[in-house]
């Protein structure tokens, strides 16, 4: 999706979960009945042909959705051993949308379509409409990620996020303490801690008073705790308020838009007063994207990087 100034902006924590939540009560115990690829574009992350991934998913069963920073995916049961060995890994890119309609109902841009049939909820249609096609659906296969869960092979490189129970809180403040990059790298890094992107690191780091250059080694404890605190209050609000959605290209599951670029403090405010100071907030690019931040309230350290 475009956000403000034609930045581009994929969805992130806030968005994903939405979805996966979204999901949870129409997909978990459903069978897929049926797969049309209409697109094999939007298989680009599959290993094999379409017929492979129609063949993978016919006739297994949805366990729980389940979500690791911007990565969701839906263990198959198969129809033989009810052991979940694969599952279905959705990536939305800029675009993607997981709709779920009636039987028989379409949508514009459909990708993928999965048909599918719940044990008290009956039929269910299941459409990956993806404008861009810069998301995508592949069926992968589970490991054990080594820190008590199993996750597909494509997401065992991600970092738990910070809402999530089991998110290491000492480990990251430790690891981050030893980072010689600037702290906005750092949040952006999901080998570190993930589902943090350009939108959410912005509004972070503004709520901590800190310039986007700040070296990540030189922060102190405190400082570093105060600004996962500030993550986590930013991405606990945009989830309760649906995520951000900036045009048409990000929805839930229902076809409806998140509403949390109405709270945005600095991401795509330049030019616009700071709700702390009232000083305007400036855009910089960074990293082919931009950074928004209050000069006054967020100071750039001395030795910019």
């Amino acid at each position: 999706m475009d956000g403000p100034v034609g930045l581009l902006v994929v969805p992130e924590l806030p968005e994903v979960e939405v979805v996966r939540a979204g999901l949870e009560p129409v997909v978990t115990g459903a069978t897929v009945t049926s797969v049309t690829v209409f697109d094999e574009r939007s298989l680009r992350r599959h290993e094999g042909p379409s017929e492979d991934f129609v063949h993978r998913l016919v006739g297994s069963t949805f366990a729980q959705p389940r979500r690791r920073g911007k990565f969701m995916w839906l263990p198959l049961r198969p129809v033989v051993e009810p052991v979940e060995t694969e599952a279905l890994v959705t990536h939305l890119g800029m675009s993607g949308q997981v709709l779920l309609r009636p039987p028989g109902v379409d949508d514009r841009l459909t990708r993928i379509r999965l048909e599918l049939e719940h044990p008290e909820q009956g039929a269910v249609r299941l459409n990956f409409v993806d404008q861009r096609i810069f998301g995508s659906m592949a069926v992968d296969a589970l490991m054990d990620a080594g820190d008590g869960e199993t996750v597909p092979v494509t997401v065992s490189h991600i970092a738990r996020d910070p809402l999530d129970p089991r998110f290491d809180e000492k480990l990251f403040l430790d690891r981050l303490s030893r980072r010689n990059s600037g702290i906005k790298r750092a949040l952006l890094d999901q080998g570190l801690i993930s589902g943090i992107g350009n939108i959410y690191a912005d509004e972070s780091l503004w709520g901590a008073r800190i310039h986007y250059e700040q070296l990540a080694s030189t922060l102190s404890r405190p400082r570093a705790r105060t600004l996962l605190a500030e993550v986590r209050s930013v991405l606990l609000q945009a989830l309760a308020e649906g995520g951000t959605s900036f045009d048409e290209q990000y929805k839930n599951v229902n076809g409806n838009s998140g509403y949390f670029e109405h709270s945005l403090k600095v991401y795509g405010q330049q030019g616009k007063p700071c709700p702390r100071c009232g000083r305007p907030v400036v855009r910089e690019q960074f990293m082919n994207r931009g950074s928004h931040f209050c000069p006054f309230c967020q100071k750039r350290p001395r030795a910019a990087l």
